[in-house]
């Protein structure tokens, strides 16, 4: 499918607040392919799992928006301001 028809699995990932291209990619690459793959996800095992996968540590940031996006995903009205991957930082 192209990704002109907003059709595509690439596509479904970008549309999660903070995930763009690159990191739609390294979610592609630990597995999640769908929104509805990271429901009720650990996202502190994803972080875990792409660093695994890169074989060296991953930005924090990244943790955050993985927090984000699994709050996202499993969450049928989320709070708009809990959609700002900053607002996921440790405390």
């Amino acid at each position: 499918m192209s990704a002109m028809s907003g059709t595509t699995t690439h596509d479904e990932l970008e549309q999660i607040p903070g995930v763009g291209k690159s990191l739609a990619e390294d979610l592609r690459r630990i597995g999640v392919t769908s929104v509805r793959q990271l429901q009720g996800k650990d996202p502190e095992a994803l972080y875990r799992k792409l660093c695994r996968f890169q074989a060296s540590p991953v930005d924090r940031c990244v943790r955050y928006v993985f927090r984000c996006a699994v709050y996202y995903a499993s969450t049928n009205d989320p709070d708009p301001e809990l959609l700002k991957w900053w607002m996921w930082k440790d405390k």
